[in-house]
Parts: C-alpha cells; structure tokens; sequence
C-alpha cells in the first residue's frame, strides 16, 4: 500500500503523490509567540515531525517550513501588559518555542521565516490581489474582497451567508464578510510602509505570501491544527488562488488537546507548559504521549492517560537496554514489520503502528527469556527501527543526551539493576519465590520499583 492521507479539502483520503517526483514540500502554521508554549501547541509540530519522518524514509527530500507569526494583537498586548518591548517581547517566545522543538525532538524546520520579514512579499500578493479585482485599500486598510471569489468557502464548507470573520468592527469594509489583509497603522504600533499608508500585515496575509515565497506558486502539503480551517486556511487559499496559484495540493489537519473537554487555551487557563511538562516527565515519554493518539484524534489530557504513557515507553527502553546490556550494542533495523509500514501508510495511524511496535517488544522478551539471543537481537534492532521513525528510539544520541547527566554511573546502574532482574527471573522459573521476592526486597530498598507485566519485569528509579 502507498501512502494515503486524509485531505480536508476534499474530505476524503487521498494517494500522496509528491508535485516533484523525489520531494515533499509542507508549509505548517507555526506558533503565535504571544507566550510559554504548551502541550497543545507542540502537537502540530510534532505531529509533522512524524509525516516529515516517514516522507523521508526513502530518501525524499522533505522541504518542511513552518512560520514564525511575530507581529499578532495579541504580541502587542502581551507585551504592552509586561512593559516589554514587542519584538524582544516576540524573540523570547519565539525560542521557547524552538527550544520545545528541540526538547521534544522535532527535527529542525528546512526554514522558519517571520512575518516580519516578509513585508515586502506581502505588498507584492496585495498588489496582484486589487490588480485582479480581489482587494480594495480603505482608509489605510486593505481588505480582501469575499464575494469576487466564487470558490470561497470551498475548504470548510462555509456558506457565504453564514461568514464571519470574527475581526469585529473595521473600518472601510465594503462588506463584513471580507477580511483584513493589511492594518493601517496606529499610534504607538509598529508599523511598515506600503503604497496604501503605514501599517502592519493581516495575520492570513503572512502565511499565502511565506509559503509562495519558499515553496512556490503550488506546492504539497499545508498543514496545522483544526481551529486553523476557518478563517484562516480558507482565507490562505482564497486569496492564494484567487491570484492564480496553485497554493496547497492537499490540507492536513491535527486535532485539539483538551482538559476537561475545553481546548487548551491561555485565555482559558488550561494549559499544561512544556517547561512544567519536562518537569515531571522525560522528554521522550511527553512525545510518545503525545503522537501516539491518531494525528486526528482529539487527546484529553489527563494524569492517568500520562502516566500510562510513561510506562509504555519505558517498557521498550527498556527491552531495548537489557538486549543491549546481553549482547552488545544494537543497530538500527531496516526492516519495518509489515503491520507497522501499513499503519503509517494509513494516514499516519500512529496506534496501531505503535501496537505494531510493542507486539516486537513482546517477542523480543520472550526470545531473551528462552535464551534465544540472536532473535532478541533482531528484534531489538527492528524495535529500533520502527521507533527512529516516530522520533521515539531510546537508544537514540537525541535521548541518551538528554535522559542522563551522568552517562557512566547510568551505565553501572543500569547494569547492576537488569543483572538483579535477571536472577529474580531465574528464580521464578524455578518457582523459588522467596528469593524472588528477597530481589525484589533489595530493589525496593535502594528506590527501585519493579513492575511485572507481559513484557517483562520493567523498573524505574524513584525520586524520593
């Protein structure tokens, strides 16, 4: 089976077909950095982190560039509040957002533009826009004209008499359904001179003339999260291809994070922080949480639903290290378990890859408990392999580095540990359950909690 991703546009799934043959081009919307990032906006990018790692697997060449919206109402505001000004106000967030990036391990963008950089493009786009007949400049504004465009509508099924463009009261438009492409400029904000007066861009207006600007009139892929349908993306493509272009040939789209059936919002206050994430579990663990759920699938946050996911990852690392500890370092694998290739084939259908996965993690136990060391191995290195792709492989340098401060005394503990493992499993076959537990006594006793499942006795270090 090829590739299939579900399209928004057409509502359907569709065979991925590249523009250029050896290439994918993806444009994601990127962050606002109005503030802290949190675990709902993190799960775009990680989301296509995980397309972008399987588009390459053969070797394409994945052009991924996701924007940076620098200049926004609500940066200004923001800012303003704080007495900082906006644009140190906007870099600072804008690397806690590169740094959540990293720290989750998403592979860097091809290219990450700002909005403010691109001013002189979105003259341009304006400029074809009102020479079209599809914008109009009012009182230092320039808006985008809803009704000269028949198409409108076409990617979220909006109806033309039911659009609001949630912008409030603006003045010189010539109907409220259309929408802002330019702000004319007010006092004390930030402004850049057009033909039309000084001003700032419409937050649609920066996304069309980045994604052209990078990766042409017509390219792949656009993605980001589902409250982006509308307006936003339908406004992209409207004024996008009521200029002519191509713009996006399929639309993506990954669902909420949610607490208590709300989306994660700061206006909300329900946000869960990557900073305060990362302080309670490792980094792997929050991105195993949060791409194992379908890219579509809401998630609601709970404690539980974490913890479980902890487990989880923690029940292939560590597979993975008591091979490693057995028999020897474990290379990646090349060959992928037929189920696993199907499920990511499937729209990126992450659970039932990661199932895919953890039924390998089985085998491998049960190969490692009949003394079959060579199968272990080779599913070890198949384990690895499937996980590289997620972004997920422990045994990877990403996580190494960052899940231990002391790579030798880890090492030691590590071995110590799985030896002791080893013996109390060894007395179990052999039904000597006093021993067993005398193991299971002295791991306690120095703060390690074993857990016994059908995968194989898993442990971790407590913190108290």
């Amino acid at each position: 089976m090829s590739l299939h991703l579900y399209d928004t546009a057409t509502r359907s799934m569709r065979e991925f077909h590249p523009l250029v043959n050896g290439t994918a081009s993806i444009y994601v919307c990127g962050a606002t950095v109005q503030g802290v990032p949190h675990i709902g906006h993190v799960r775009s990018g990680l989301n296509f982190d995980v397309l972008r790692r399987w588009l390459a697997r053969d070797g394409a060449d994945v052009r991924l560039v996701r924007n940076v919206t620098d200049i926004d109402d609500k940066i200004l505001a923001k800012a303003a509040e704080h007495g900082r000004p906006w644009w140190e106000w906007a870099f600072t967030h804008e690397r806690a957002f590169e740094d959540a990036y990293d720290q989750l391990g998403c592979l860097p963008a091809s290219y990450a533009p700002r909005a403010t950089g691109h001013v002189t493009q979105m003259v341009e786009l304006m400029h074809r826009l009102i020479d079209k007949g599809h914008a109009y400049a009012a009182d230092g504004d320039v808006y985008f004209a809803v009704r000269s465009f028949p198409e409108y509508g076409a990617l979220s099924g909006q109806k033309l008499d039911e659009v609001f463009q949630g912008e409030g009261e603006v003045r010189g438009k010539r109907d409220p359904r259309d929408f802002t492409l330019w702000k004319g400029a007010k006092p004390g904000e930030p402004s850049w001179p057009t033909p039309w007066g000084p001003g700032r861009p419409g937050w649609h207006l920066e996304c069309s003339a980045m994604a052209t600007e990078y990766l042409g009139a017509e390219f792949d892929i656009h993605g980001g999260g589902i409250d982006l349908i509308f307006p936003h993306h339908e406004n992209e493509q409207a004024q996008s291809r009521a200029v002519g272009d191509g713009f996006a040939r399929y639309w993506m789209h990954n669902a909420w994070v949610t607490m208590s059936g709300e989306k994660m919002s700061k206006s909300l206050g329900n946000v869960v922080s990557i900073p305060e994430m990362l302080n309670r579990v490792r980094a792997p663990e929050l991105r195993y949480y949060l791409v194992t759920p379908h890219y579509r699938s809401t998630i609601e946050y709970s404690e539980g639903a974490l913890e479980e996911s902890v487990s989880a990852y923690r029940r292939i690392e560590s597979f993975l290290r008591r091979v490693v500890q057995r028999t020897g370092v474990v290379p990646l694998g090349e060959d992928l378990c037929p189920e696993f290739v199907a499920a990511m084939d499937d729209d990126l259908s992450t659970p039932l890859a990661i199932g895919a996965l953890h039924n390998k993690v089985r085998e491998g136990n049960t190969a490692m408990d009949a003394g079959d060391d060579q199968a272990a191995r080779e599913a070890a290195g198949c384990v690895r392999g499937m996980a590289d792709l997620l972004g997920l492989d422990p045994l990877s340098p990403k996580w190494n580095e960052a899940t231990s401060t002391d790579t030798g005394a880890r090492q030691a503990l590590v071995a110590l540990v799985e030896h002791v493992l080893e013996e109390r499993l060894r007395a179990r076959k052999d039904r000597d359950f006093a021993t067993a537990d005398a193991l299971r006594d002295r791991l306690k006793a120095a703060g390690i909690a074993v857990e016994d499942n059908p995968d194989g006795s898993q442990w971790t270090l407590r913190d108290d």
